[in-house]
């Protein structure tokens, strides 16, 4: 009997996920904001839809969704962003239908129990407290040498944090937060560059990896209006292997069954590899086309077809290409940017998103993805790049 997916999506994402549950015979089941009602969506793999506001009581998204199972067998329940990996694990629980529950959600979307949880398990992560308790804060800032960095617990990429540069202006950020600062964490920040791990799991194991590094930090990105560069790193070298395993350890920590994971890193000048931060999703800003780029591996039909295979089927990833690529994207000045002077054989994706210009590069040679990525980010500076303030809330 096929299967009926429940996908919730309150940001405007996951095509290919959609299709690929139709073409695997699915009923297709979104739940969606009431703002995205006339969005773009592809229609032609939705069987139906439902609607709920970013203000919606838990209580009426419960009411809702038990209703819709009175007539609709609902055998999962997937969140396509993550903003709805919270809601989808409490209707997974409330509804009884297999799949990651409340606690081990937790565990992707909130910064302070994935730092605890990882610090458990004895993987590195930067030295953090709760902003809460005055006698335990003034503890750690005599202890950790500034700069810190302040994080939404809740918050996605890079949005709502803030880096501080001594004990007076911290207390004049926490005091102006008021009621608000249990919604925070604060940790120690460690120079050095940072990476992420794409994965893919089945029956809690890590079945695909690919390991990439930023060009520049995402928070100096958002913060500092720079250009954003990832790029996936060689294969088989101790530091691609050792981010591997620490983020395979990580994830059988966190215990998810199966799905999706964008997992990042920092390493320090030293060299060593401190978490930062997971989450059950797939990794935003065209990460999913640079690792297809590499490796011929969609995140988004993979996972779909992991959802689908549920806990008594069977999945193995798709054979790998076999290759590097990297990504070059920038707001633009330009309401269409140019890029056709950008004519090396390596290109295989130009970004077509109005005021930006971005490029996605893919060679068998690693080095060569290095070369195109490192000159094509001096020629966006002169050519097209513009930056605006960051976000405090994630975009629609």
């Amino acid at each position: 009997m096929a299967l009926t997916l429940l996908c919730i999506a309150t940001y405007r994402k996951g095509d290919e996920f959609l299709r690929e549950c139709r073409r695997q015979g699915c009923r297709v089941l979104l739940l969606t904001d009431e703002s995205l009602r006339d969005a773009d969506w592809p229609r032609e793999a939705i069987d139906a839809f439902y609607f709920t506001r970013r203000d919606m009581p838990e209580s009426d998204i419960r009411k809702g969704a038990a209703y819709l199972a009175r007539t609709e067998r609902l055998d999962r329940l997937v969140a396509l962003d993550d903003f709805d990996v919270e809601t989808a694990a409490m209707l997974r629980e409330y509804l009884h239908v297999p799949g990651m529950g409340e606690t081990t959600g937790r565990a992707f979307r909130d910064k302070l129990a994935m730092r605890s949880r990882a610090r458990a398990a004895g993987i590195a992560c930067p030295d953090f407290v709760h902003p809460v308790n005055h006698e335990a804060i003034n503890e750690w800032t005599s202890r950790v040498p500034a700069p810190w960095v302040l994080k939404p617990r809740s918050q996605a990429a890079a949005i709502g944090i803030k880096k501080i540069g001594a004990a007076p202006e911290l207390w004049q950020i926490l005091d102006h937060l008021g009621d608000e600062r249990p919604e925070y964490v604060l940790e120690q920040f460690i120079p050095g560059d940072v990476y992420h791990v794409d994965s893919l799991l089945f029956d809690r194991k890590v079945v695909f990896a690919a390991a990439s590094r930023y060009g520049t930090p995402p928070m100096a990105v958002a913060h500092e209006g720079g250009i954003f560069v990832t790029r996936t790193l060689p294969e088989g070298a101790p530091l691609t292997e050792g981010l591997k395993a620490v983020n395979a350890r990580l994830l059988d920590t966190f215990g998810l069954p199966r799905g999706v994971s964008h997992t990042e890193f920092i390493v320090s000048r030293s060299g060593d590899i401190y978490f930062l931060e997971t989450s059950a999703r797939v990794g935003g800003a065209y990460i999913v086309d640079v690792v297809e780029a590499a490796t011929g591996v969609n995140l988004w039909r993979e996972w779909a077809k992991i959802e689908i295979a549920g806990e008594h089927g069977s999945y193995a990833p798709p054979p790998l290409r076999g290759q590097y690529a990297g990504i070059v994207l920038s707001l633009a000045r330009q309401e269409e940017p140019d890029m056709s002077a950008y004519d090396d054989p390596e290109v295989v994706t130009r970004v077509r998103k109005r005021h930006h210009a971005g490029l996605i590069v893919s060679s068998p040679d690693e080095g060569r993805v290095r070369e195109l990525v490192e000159s094509y980010v001096t020629r966006f500076y002169k050519d097209f790049h513009a930056s605006a303030p960051p976000p405090q809330r994630a975009a629609d």
